[in-house]
């Protein structure tokens, strides 16, 4: 434990202080995460202890893994480098490309391109058992190619992969043990365009619309208290939607941003009833909850590129998005590092106003 001015800062080369990682989905953009990814793993005073992973977030979290077993750090970010590589490169092949003049002004849009037009429209006049009857995925062939399941298996950074049970709507997590491409696959399903993921006699849809990422298991299976949440559906967004993208963005943005935003008023309310009354002493499943120190790693960027980029798997725009995420993280660690280990840097107490103020 070292100090800098007046920060206890905990964790150092020898004893790294652990931290949990909470990767959101949201396609393309996942390629932010992993670029917040690489500098926790450039930081060896830092130890990744467990990762939360949905949708995009749960292919960075099965790659990190595996690649950490190959080589520790270097190897899990040659894993994720590896996955978006070759995701591009199945890309080149895929009629969703940005049109000529989006090209020519640095748009990184979809918006314009007649594939994504015409796949847009299709998906919403017909389902994926109608358009991709022999259900073909690529991402199958990638993930496949990109990750040893029986060696992630072995992996010692615990992995939770949320899905959502199509049955109950509930989710349902899968650990190291279970972890196999249908997995992924499942955590990233949506509906309007792939079939659902069966799995041990169940149909599974796209993790976010039940845990974008989730928290639970975390806080019971972690023994780790911080917990870096990897936010890359804005909350927020400016302005009253008009068109019908538009509409259908901002309800998926709110549908996948609910069960985190739960789960963060849980700590939220855990935390102030423990801190301020008391009243949770002895009750230690909610201790853990109030226990919790979050943080959170975003950038605006996000919320200005438009839905229909992530669909776009350029290896330029990726590493773009991946440099975002270097910089985002270098930047959260020079302001708050001394607070890892030591208190939240996401505003609890604001979350908890603003709860009361909108009951």
């Amino acid at each position: 434990m070292t100090t800098i001015g007046s920060d206890i800062v905990r964790g150092t080369v020898e004893d790294p202080l652990g931290v949990d990682l909470a990767f959101q989905g949201g396609g393309s953009h996942g390629a932010f995460t992993w670029g917040v990814a690489e500098t926790i793993l450039d930081d060896p005073t830092l130890k990744i202890e467990s990762i939360s992973g949905t949708s995009a977030g749960a292919m960075n979290a099965a790659a990190l893994a595996y690649g950490y077993v190959l080589n520790g750090r270097e190897g899990a970010k040659a894993a994720m480098e590896n996955f978006w590589r070759k995701v591009s490169e199945a890309a080149r092949f895929s009629p969703l490309q940005r049109a000529p003049l989006d090209v020519l002004q640095g748009n990184w849009t979809l918006d314009n391109s007649p594939g994504y037009v015409f796949y847009d429209l299709a998906s919403r006049l017909f389902s994926p058992y109608d358009l991709n009857p022999s259900n073909l995925n690529p991402l199958r062939d990638i993930l496949e190619e990109s990750i040893d399941f029986e060696r992630l298996r072995q992996a010692p950074i615990k992995v939770f992969i949320n899905t959502t049970n199509v049955r109950t709507g509930l989710p349902r997590v899968f650990r190291n043990h279970e972890l196999t491409a249908d997995v992924l696959l499942a955590s990233a399903c949506l509906p309007l365009v792939h079939q659902a993921v069966e799995i041990d006699g169940d149909a599974y849809w796209d993790g976010g619309f039940s845990g974008n990422p989730l928290l639970t298991p975390i806080v019971r299976e972690s023994d780790a208290r911080d917990t870096i949440i990897v936010q890359i559906n804005p909350i927020e967004r400016p302005g009253v939607p008009r068109t019908a993208r538009d509409i259908l963005n901002r309800l998926n943005e709110i549908a996948f941003n609910a069960s985190l935003k739960k789960e963060l008023r849980a700590i939220a309310m855990f935390t102030r009833l423990l801190r301020e009354e008391g009243e949770l002493e002895h009750v230690t499943w909610a201790e853990e909850w109030a226990d919790m120190r979050i943080h959170r790693i975003t950038t605006p960027l996000l919320t200005k590129l438009g839905a229909s980029s992530k669909m776009n798997a350029e290896w330029e725009f990726l590493t773009l998005l991946r440099e975002e995420g270097n910089v985002t993280t270098r930047a959260f660690l020079r302001e708050h590092r001394g607070d890892l280990g030591v208190r939240s840097t996401y505003d609890i107490d604001e979350l908890l106003h603003n709860i009361l103020e909108q009951a």
